[in-house]
């Protein structure tokens, strides 16, 4: 018999507070009055001083707790932080102003620091909602009589994810409020499963954001006593709040640090301590910024005898999204972070007496070394005499060995801490250059803590890779590049990319939620051929043809662009200028931007930023690339969870560089539709595929097994045959299962998600054609039936299943979040069914077309209409009305635009809407006409401007029962914009 909850809650309680956990139990604390007494209690303990012995009075207090009603978990946070470690309340006492410190983060596990554990606080329901009920909380840790993580428990009957949902619920009922609205991080446990994560709102936190804690050798530790002997013992649970917490000033969120990055940050304290250096290998796509960021930073507070701590990066490296992050990390920081605008500026700061972290470029600072410094000077003598901690990022190749040699020959008292995707070992050392070290090992020192790609995989923090070899399979020699360097195999390479790679970039999807792809080539010169073929594809102008199903979806695609990285670029003496300016003209034009040739470094900038898509400008297809044809640039370090797939056409690289390459497209973004890192090779499938299994060995420390690193075609099909025979088994088609009991339904589902995610797997891939499912024994129609039955079960059985809700046995427990993935719901864009209208009234063809031609036309343009009025019923309405019109005298649109028809019909509705609407509410015409066509975000533009137009006498005179001046104007807007959501925005 399992467990009670209440068992689990004693025994982890007693955990808590056994040994050295500094947890005191507190069974007296229930409910909120009871905590702000305590807190009172220890707040004026800590400040006797400060109070010269005088307690707080019930008004100071009064003080004291509104500056503790936080109104987000992130505003908590930054007030957490402090001011240099202490965090602070402010009391005015007549004419005195009172500082007092609430905690003080360097009195971690000793000094004015008291650590209590609570449990079973009941959270009272808001009386103004009648809705709210009275809740339990199971447990939660305070530190200093505030409570910073909270804990909720189920028995192992039940999944974590149920407490998960439980905290979330509790978030939007608004319970996390008042003295609980300080709470930083959550843990939730079902005894065997135990995760944790960062406070947010229940609108923001997201499944993806738990985590689970592993050892320093990347072993999981999931039972939730073994949790708490890790992580929440004292000092681990202080330093989760006070060191391992980052604020994302951007996204106005808090991060709770992962194992594998907090146990890198530890190491780097460790040996730092002793005075070494070394290195962090995490894989790429694991948050090494964020790692490097805080392991800096960090070193600053830990290590009283160093001056500076530098983050070194490469000045290819160097761009928005580094300098974004640090900047948004560092905002709430005590630690000042400074970026260095030039050589002079970064020797003032390492002059400064500041104790300061300091975000620099290599170039910069071998410059300063070797030309700005003169020998024997006082300046050279205190720059070469401080004692600098460098963390490097990318280190496998953004410090050369011969400039590292330089810098730290120089600074003869400076550590060194390399953070690396893809360490330099003896399979794959640096070229042989003299004495010079050849591997990361012998560069930087021993490796610090390891992270590779399956552990990567294996704990979710990024996807596995799905790798297609589509070179030519009758090549004698492979490395023969002349085989590849022709028009007939470029055409073939973007066959693949434009017509069979649907699934790849998320097609699916619809528009403005599709992927984007990288095509790499081996120099500037081929890159820019592609970039002319691909613009004459477009054109029409070559026998490859864009497929209509793609057009169905994107009209205009692809959007595509070129870059190359200044240092490539200025490497390439031949480089055709014209070519280059004919691209930035392109960009222009497509984008509404004036970039010229002196500008390709702020070009490279905006085109990452539109890649990347993080500013929600670029959410809008109008702003999104499809593809981006590169060498090197946008191969390493680059984010971007939207990119999918990368193609590949030139030879295989050097592991480093191979997995550096994959890893563009691994990024977490929607499990649903994005479950792998796709990759497509063009030449030397031979060659490649023993250099990718070559890559994948090395970096993931020599062990592959059980981790879905590598699909390939003929692993994903035999698996999808015997997914589909065991879906034939638990039902033979979609008719029977109505009729089958509910153990078998649930059976059914089972082995219907295993299907359905083999079925999308295998579409995905470049070779896959809807003609083979004749072979497999399935047809598309048929998968649509399983999947309609599949969903009506669901639905039966959950979230709220009715009074006898039907659990499945434990082994046919299903995932009850999974989505569909191979099913397609695409739209079908307005554009496309204006095109095809008009080519019904003004044929491409050259000649008249059949009357039976014609009306096929006409009755696939009214199909694809019936399906935009699944989303758009009000535009249906007009295209439908047109087509009818089309219909009975197809003359009168002869030679017209049937986007400029649409356009006006639009228009003479939304006129219609605003004239009544004016009419009704005696408001202005053109002020509520300006509202309807420029309201976006649920904003009116010009509120004001309408409220002083607004005609109330003729209103009250009019109308029989006219509202009172202050209930009119309220019922006004509320109408207004009730009318702008429902009538007007579908209509623009």
């Amino acid at each position: 018999m399992p467990e009670l909850e209440s068992l689990i809650e004693q025994k982890l309680i007693e955990q808590l507070i056994y040994g050295d956990s500094q947890w005191t139990y507190r069974p007296d604390l229930k409910t909120e009055a009871d905590l702000w007494n305590n807190f009172k209690y220890i707040l004026e303990q800590n400040n006797k001083d400060r109070l010269d012995g005088e307690p707080l009075s019930d008004s100071e207090f009064e003080q004291v707790k509104n500056q503790l009603q936080f109104s987000t978990f992130y505003k908590a946070g930054e007030w957490l932080v402090g001011e240099n470690g202490k965090v602070m309340v402010h009391v005015q006492r007549d004419t005195k102003k009172l500082h007092l410190v609430v905690m003080n983060h360097e009195h971690i596990a000793g000094g004015s620091s008291v650590y209590e554990v609570i449990n079973q606080y009941s959270a009272l329901k808001d009386d103004d909602d009648a809705a709210s009920r009275d809740r339990r909380f199971d447990v939660t840790l305070m530190i200093n009589g505030l409570p910073m993580i909270h804990i909720e428990l189920k028995n192992r009957q039940h999944s974590y994810m149920e407490a998960f949902n439980q905290i979330k619920k509790y978030i939007g009922e608004g319970q996390f409020r008042g003295i609980f609205s300080a709470v930083q991080m959550f843990v939730i446990s079902n005894g065997v499963d135990t995760k944790y994560f960062s406070a947010a709102s229940d609108t923001e936190l997201k499944k993806e954001f738990i985590s689970g804690w592993v050892d320093r050798n990347n072993q999981p530790v999931s039972d939730y006593i073994d949790f708490a002997k890790n992580v929440l013992k004292i000092p681990q649970a202080h330093e989760m709040i006070a060191r391992y917490t980052v604020l994302d000033n951007e996204a106005k969120r808090l991060i709770l640090l992962r194992p594998y990055q907090i146990h890198a940050i530890e190491a780097i304290r460790e040996a730092s301590r002793t005075g070494k250096s070394g290195f962090v290998w995490h894989t790429t796509g694991s948050g090494k910024t964020l790692t490097s960021y805080k392991a800096t930073r960090n070193l600053l507070m830990d290590i009283p005898a160093l001056d500076k701590a530098i983050f070194l990066i490469d000045r290819k490296d160097l761009d928005e999204q580094t300098n974004m992050s640090f900047s948004s990390y560092s905002q709430n920081d005590s630690i000042d972070v400074d970026n260095t605008d030039n050589v002079t500026d970064l020797k003032n700061k390492l002059k400064s007496s500041d104790r300061q972290m300091i975000v620099t470029t290599i170039q910069k600072m071998q410059i300063l070394i070797s030309k700005r410094l003169k020998e024997g000077t006082p300046e050279y003598n205190r720059l070469r005499g401080l004692k600098i901690a460098f963390v490097v990022d990318e280190c496998h190749r953004a410090v050369s060995p011969a400039t590292k040699r330089i810098i730290e020959r120089f600074f003869g008292k400076s550590l060194w801490f390399g953070f690396t995707g893809t360490p330099r070992f003896p399979e794959n050392p640096y070229p042989l250059m003299g004495d010079l070290p050849r591997t990361t090992e012998e560069l930087y020192g021993a490796c610090l803590h390891k992270y590779t790609i399956q552990n990567a995989i294996h704990d979710n923090a990024v996807l596995g890779f799905q790798v297609e070899h589509d070179g030519p399979k009758d090549v004698t020699d492979e490395t023969d590049s002349s085989r590849y360097e022709n028009e007939t195999h470029m055409l073939k390479v973007l066959e693949v990319i434009l017509n069979k790679s649907y699934h790849k970039l998320g097609f699916q999807n619809g528009k403005g939620k599709t992927f984007e792809g990288l095509l790499t080539t081996s120099s500037i010169s081929l890159a820019q051929k592609y970039y002319e073929l691909l613009t004459r594809v477009k054109n029409g102008e070559t026998p490859l043809q864009i497929d209509e199903r793609v057009k169905q979806v994107l009209p205009d695609f692809p959007k595509f662009a070129i870059t190359y990285s200044v240092t490539e670029n200025e490497d390439g003496s031949q480089v055709n200028q014209e070519k280059m300016k004919q691209s930035l003209d392109d960009y222009n034009a497509m984008f509404d931007t004036k970039f010229d040739i002196s500008q390709i470094t702020s070009y490279n900038s905006n085109l990452n930023k539109r890649l990347s898509r993080k500013d929600p400008k670029y959410k809008s297809r109008n702003e999104q690339l499809d593809l981006v044809i590169v060498v090197d640039r946008l191969l390493t370090g680059f984010d971007a969870p939207c990119m999918s797939t990368i193609f590949i056409d030139r030879q295989p690289m050097g592991p480093h560089d191979l997995i550096q390459a994959f890893s563009r497209t691994n990024r977490i973004f929607d499990k649903k539709s994005k479950p792998y890192g796709q990759i497509v090779t063009f030449q030397a499938p031979v060659l490649f595929k023993k250099c990718v299994d070559d890559a994948v060995k090395l970096y993931s420390a020599g062990s592959t097994e059980d981790t879905p690193l590598i699909a390939e075609w003929d692993d994903v099909e035999p698996a999808f045959k015997k997914a589909l025979a065991a879906l034939r088994i638990a039902a033979q088609t979609p008719d029977v299962i109505p009729s089958i009991s509910d153990e078998e339904k649930f059976h059914f589902m089972k082995m219907f998600q295993s299907f359905d995610r083999l079925f999308a797997q295998l579409k995905s891939f470049s070779r896959y054609d809807e003609s083979m499912l004749d072979d497999y024994g399935i047809t598309e129609q048929e998968y649509i039936d399983y999947a309609g039955h599949y969903l009506n079960i669901k639905s039966e059985i959950g979230p709220d299943p009715g009074p006898d809700p039907v659990n499945p046995p434990v082994e046919l427990e299903i995932d009850s979040d999974y989505e569909l993935m191979a099913y397609s719901n695409t739209r079908i864009d307005y554009e496309y069914i204006i095109n095809l209208i008009q080519n019904i009234v003004n044929p491409e063809e050259d000649g008249d077309i059949t009357p039976e031609e014609k009306q096929k036309k006409i009755d696939e343009a009214k199909q694809y209409v019936e399906d935009l009025r699944k989303d758009n019923p009000k535009v249906a309405d007009i295209m439908s009305h047109l087509i009818n019109d089309i219909e009975l005298d197809e003359s009168r649109f002869k030679g017209k635009s049937i986007l400029n028809i649409v356009e006006n019909m639009k228009h003479e509705c939304i006129e219609q809407v605003v004239s009544n609407f004016c009419l009704l509410w005696h408001a202005d015409k053109d002020d509520v006409m300006y509202a309807a066509t420029h309201y976006r975000n649920g904003i009116i533009p010009n509120e004001s401007a309408i409220k002083a137009s607004i005609n109330y006498p003729e209103y009250k005179n009019t109308v029989e029962h006219a509202l009172p001046k202050f209930k009119y104007y309220a019922k006004f807007f509320a109408e207004l914009r009730s009318t702008l959501d429902d009538e007007i925005k579908p209509l623009v």
